[in-house]
């Protein structure tokens, strides 16, 4: 039958009476198939056992509570279970993340998304390699230049907006002043420098505050002007200012939203207001797994350089790099850049010198990686000491050690589980903390980890019998400072022979940071 050639059947979100929220199926199923499955799932948990895993004749259901749901994954009877269980987790992160609390009404309102994360996950039935920080950048999918072109149009529309309000102010007044004199409001009694023709008086351009009597200034004439008649308030006379604004409106919003590249240029040049015509990015991701008595298993991080070339003239360059003293990374170069110059002399030059770098491309010249079990080499350690207090509570110990002094960390997060009621009595903290209560965790923040204050400790006290239940612990933060220590010290135009002012970002993230 088919059931048995395919890993992972379906991942649903289901009622404890069986009623089906969400549901994707990741092969060719039939709806009352995978219906008849998720509604007979709830008669299998009835003996108020607790288990994870049900076998019937043809399928298996692997499965974890979402307070009074379930998540449900169906697969063969053949699958590998602890990938399905890691799978679980994933998918139970997931949820838990992009919904703020895990009701029906909530899953409805986010079911786009989450759909959308599943599929990131199983793919044809089989597990992808992904984490959930890679599911929720995937999802996301932000684009940079795309954020710079929304400041762009929504400056355009706001500039064609106050343009449009100062012009219809400046005829109203216009308008107020040629009634004055008794004359006709006409548009063609204005000049381009919006003076009256014959130049009998010009009248201020900027709004000012004005007396119930107006009386405007001559110029060149000695007679009384003539008297206006003194009007009070009228009510229910609709007035002209909007009549004005919409019919210039054309003429005035569309030639500003042409203008992009000079009215708004501005915006643009303070983006990039730090950005030379060379500009390289040094990026490195680490991940680190470690299990609950901090003992690591593999920490791996990944980098990559990228450059970009915005002036002809400095097209052909050659980028002189240094790098960490191990053999352990390794490096991968662009097929078009020469490798024997990048292996010998660790620079980053064209194959082809005579031919220049893509203008205005963010190319990825460099990329690298490195594994290592070596506990010396983790950039963060951290311990979670919970122990039961006898009463219903558990005494739980944090603590981090900086191990790599070079390193300053920036915005480190460190999230513990609450594996019941979301609560905590904090003794002591180094920097500061937070209960998300939607997400069931316990934040400690510290803004800066450094080797001024390379180790610090939390102690608190966490209602729950099971010291399980703490992990896994996960950590974020950034830095400008990388683990391998890739750098550009120096840029060389290989047609002047001339060193390049050039400009850099480095950033060093975590991705998948987990302790337990």
């Amino acid at each position: 039958m088919v059931y048995f050639i395919y890993v992972v059947l379906a991942a649903s979100i289901v009622t404890k009476s069986g009623k089906v929220i969400i549901s994707r199926q990741f092969r060719e199923l039939q709806r009352s198939r995978i219906e008849g499955l998720l509604v007979s799932f709830p008669k299998l948990t009835s003996s108020g056992q607790q288990h994870t895993t049900i076998e019937t004749e043809h399928v298996r259901y692997v499965y974890q509570p979402l307070e009074e749901l379930f998540m449900v994954l169906i697969t063969n009877r053949q699958s590998n279970i602890l990938q399905d269980i890691e799978s679980l987790h994933l998918f139970a992160r997931v949820v838990t993340d992009t919904c703020r609390s895990c009701d029906e009404q909530d899953i409805l309102r986010n079911a786009f998304e989450l759909l959308c994360a599943f599929d990131e996950i199983i793919s044809e039935g089989y597990r992808e390699n992904v984490n959930l920080s890679q599911v929720k950048s995937i999802i996301e999918m932000e684009s940079h230049e795309e954020r710079i072109q929304e400041i762009i149009a929504k400056n355009k529309e706001q500039e064609a907006k106050e343009e449009l309000k100062r012009r219809a102010k400046q005829f109203e007044m216009q308008r107020k002043e040629a009634s004055k004199r008794g004359q006709g409001f006409m548009q063609g009694n204005f000049s381009s420098t919006n003076n009256f023709n014959g130049g009998r008086f010009s009248p201020s351009l900027e709004p000012t505050v004005q007396t119930v009597t107006e009386t405007p200034s001559y110029v060149g004439r000695s007679s009384t002007p003539p008297a206006s008649k003194a009007r009070g308030m009228q009510l229910g006379r609709k007035p002209k200012t909007a009549d004005l604004f919409e019919a210039m409106k054309t003429e005035v919003e569309e030639p500003l939203l042409k203008s992009s590249s000079s009215s708004f240029s501005g915006v643009s040049s303070a983006v990039n207001k730090n950005h030379e015509s060379v500009h390289v990015t040094i990026e490195e991701h680490v991940s680190m797994t470690a299990n609950r008595d901090g003992d690591l298993e593999q920490l791996e991080v990944k980098g990559v350089l990228t450059l970009r070339v915005a002036d002809p003239n400095n097209a052909r360059v050659r980028l002189a790099l240094r790098s960490a003293d191990d053999s352990a990374i390794q490096f991968k170069t662009h097929p078009n850049v020469d490798k024997v110059a990048f292996k010998n002399e660790n620079v980053v030059q064209m194959r082809d010198q005579s031919r220049p770098f893509p203008l205005n491309e963010n190319l990825k010249v460099v990329k690298w990686k490195y594994t290592t079990q070596d506990e010396t080499a983790v950039p963060l350690i951290i311990n979670c000491w919970p122990s039961p207090a006898g009463n219903g509570l558990c005494d739980v110990n944090i603590e981090y050690e900086l191990e790599s002094d070079h390193l300053e960390l920036h915005d480190v997060v460190i999230s513990i589980p609450f594996p019941g009621e979301p609560s905590a009595n904090v003794k002591n903290v180094d920097g500061n903390y937070f209960i998300d209560r939607q997400r069931r965790v316990l934040e400690w923040q510290l803004p800066l980890i450094n080797s001024s204050n390379k180790s610090g400790l939390l102690e608190c006290s966490i209602p729950a019998d099971d010291v399980t239940g703490f992990f896994p612990v996960m950590v974020a933060f950034v830095s400008e400072r990388l683990i391998c220590d890739v750098d550009v010290v120096s840029v060389e135009n290989l047609e002047t022979h001339s060193p390049i002012t050039f400009s850099k970002e480095v950033m060093l993230a975590a991705d998948d940071y987990t302790i337990g």
